[in-house]
């Protein structure tokens, strides 16, 4: 199994006539955020597979017909705050979204809101322990981990709360965006305990179950 991790940008490879061959073999679409909705929409009909999405720190909401508006792609699901059981792919997924606060603005929280949203997780993480053997595969926030990945500046400053939650809960993966890799020297996989963090600006393919060291 392979899954598409996207973030933060628009690239040609991903938004082209030739996403069904360039991603044949992809059986699941994962966004960590601040993509426009036409983008994850039409890489969800290209590929005609699942697609879980948190939003990032920057959400536009969509004029519609008949002055409606909304602020969701069509056809994913959004995991913010939720544990998800995939059936079908045999996979535990929970998502918070946003970054730290820095503005006024929506989907930007406090490291006390953030701590507050990842402990309502906890329940669903147990329940999965119980029903399928393990708490969590994979986590799924636009946001780093603190000191993982994250930057000095205080909006891409990482969140306290999802290094508890990686340490304890042990996801195998964790995907993040939000910290743009501008140059190749930017670190956009570490191992932390038991968990692989990888940055998905732009887009990873990531081979699942996780192959050793990759």
């Amino acid at each position: 199994m392979k899954i598409l991790a996207l973030s933060d940008v628009e690239l040609p490879a991903v938004y082209s006539s030739r996403i069904r061959e360039r991603f044949q073999q992809t059986d699941l679409v994962i966004s960590c955020g601040d993509l426009p909705y036409y983008y994850l929409e039409y890489v969800l009909s290209s590929l005609d597979i699942p697609l879980y999405y948190v939003h990032g720190n920057h959400v536009t909401e969509v004029a519609q017909a008949g002055g409606e508006t909304r602020a969701e792609p069509w056809g994913g699901v959004n995991l913010h705050r939720k544990v998800v059981y995939d059936r079908k792919l045999d996979l535990v997924l929970a998502g918070i979204e946003g970054s730290v606060r820095y503005s006024k603005k929506a989907h930007q929280y406090s490291q006390a809101r953030m701590w507050w949203m990842v402990l309502g997780l906890v329940p669903g993480l147990l329940l999965n322990k119980l029903l399928h053997g393990r708490y969590l595969d994979i986590l799924v926030t636009h946001s780093a981990p603190e000191g993982i990945q994250d930057d000095k500046d205080l909006p891409h400053r990482g969140i306290q709360a999802f290094r508890w939650l990686i340490r304890t809960f042990k996801p195998r993966l964790a995907l993040h965006g939000h910290v743009h890799l501008y140059t190749p020297i930017i670190p956009w996989k570490t191992q932390f305990k038991e968990t692989l963090v990888v940055n998905a600006y732009g887009y990873r393919e990531i081979p699942w179950p996780l192959p050793e060291n990759w």
